[in-house]
């Protein structure tokens, strides 16, 4: 970086001096600031947990069908994102919707800060539109919360005692043929200490949906230590802005305006099909910027 600006500095002295062209001088402006972004990157997502793979839960609000079509339109959007940023995407578990969408999914993101960038997507989402199965077609306004836990790696270390759990089994919801159809290969897993419950489908096995239901349950009480973690620092640290990670974090609205508007860092736009198609940079970039140290 120092070097960089130097570099910065003497072709700036270069042009005053008539010996570098304008055009230079911006492409090395560029290189410059290039460098400085991922310094910043690298301090936002410093912490142990940022590198690891992450599990995206999104659950529909009440409201029904609203809701679980809002569930749906929320999957699509974050695998886009996954699949535009060259991270690799699969569906744990989906609870399906009465009439369309889902009441719940689960998606895994393998790869590099999966979690370091996934992080500031938990809490509940609002969308307000026209809405598509209104015979009247009202405006209605529908909610889904979502929560991003990092998928624990062999070096962390969380003791579980099988005595605190309680399993059930039913059958895949999913496509799958006939075998997930009609054996219950899926697993539902209940921790007492902590009142989770984990539900898995991934493979036609019972026994390898065990062994990551097992997995997904340890990732999920890291993360909660975590946030234990986390509010002890907004405590010491009370001239920032507290996060209220189980409350409304965004607002995606697609009538009588169109609007997306993240209510923590106030980063809007009016292009709501972009977001929908994936493009979330610009609001997990400016949550990382204001909150990356907590």
């Amino acid at each position: 970086m120092k070097a960089a600006v130097e570099d910065t500095k003497v072709l700036c002295e270069f042009y005053e001096a008539d010996e570098a062209s304008e055009q230079e001088v911006m492409q090395q402006y560029n290189t410059a600031n290039t460098i400085l972004e991922k310094l910043e990157f690298k301090k936002m997502l410093s912490k142990e947990e940022d590198k690891l793979n992450a599990i995206l839960n999104i659950n529909s609000g009440a409201g029904g069908t609203e809701s679980q079509d809002w569930a749906h339109m929320l999957m699509r959007m974050y695998l886009r994102w996954g699949e535009q940023n060259n991270y690799k995407t699969k569906i744990i578990d989906e609870q399906e919707g009465d009439v369309v969408g889902f009441k719940s999914v689960s998606i895994e993101f393998e790869g590099e800060y999966a979690f370091g960038y996934l992080k500031g997507e938990s809490g509940v989402h609002r969308l307000v539109r026209l809405s598509p199965f209104d015979a009247n077609n009202k405006r209605h306004t529908s909610f889904a919360s979502v929560y991003a836990y990092p998928v624990i790696d062999d070096n962390i270390l969380i003791e579980i005692n099988p005595a605190d759990i309680t399993w059930e089994t039913y059958r895949s919801s999913g496509p799958g043929g006939q075998n997930v159809n009609k054996l219950e290969t899926a697993v539902r897993l209940r921790h007492a200490p902590s009142g989770l419950i984990v539900e898995c489908q991934e493979t036609r096995s019972q026994g390898q949906n065990r062994e990551k239901a097992i997995k997904m349950l340890k990732s999920q009480l890291y993360e909660i230590e975590l946030r234990k973690k986390r509010e002890k620092l907004q405590e010491i640290e009370s001239t920032k802005k507290k996060i209220e990670w189980g409350s409304q974090i965004r607002s995606y609205v697609m009538h009588p305006y169109k609007m997306i508007k993240d209510l923590r860092t106030n980063v809007e736009t009016s292009n709501v099909q972009s977001v929908m198609d994936g493009d979330l940079d610009m609001f997990i970039k400016a949550f990382l910027i204001e909150y990356g140290e907590i």
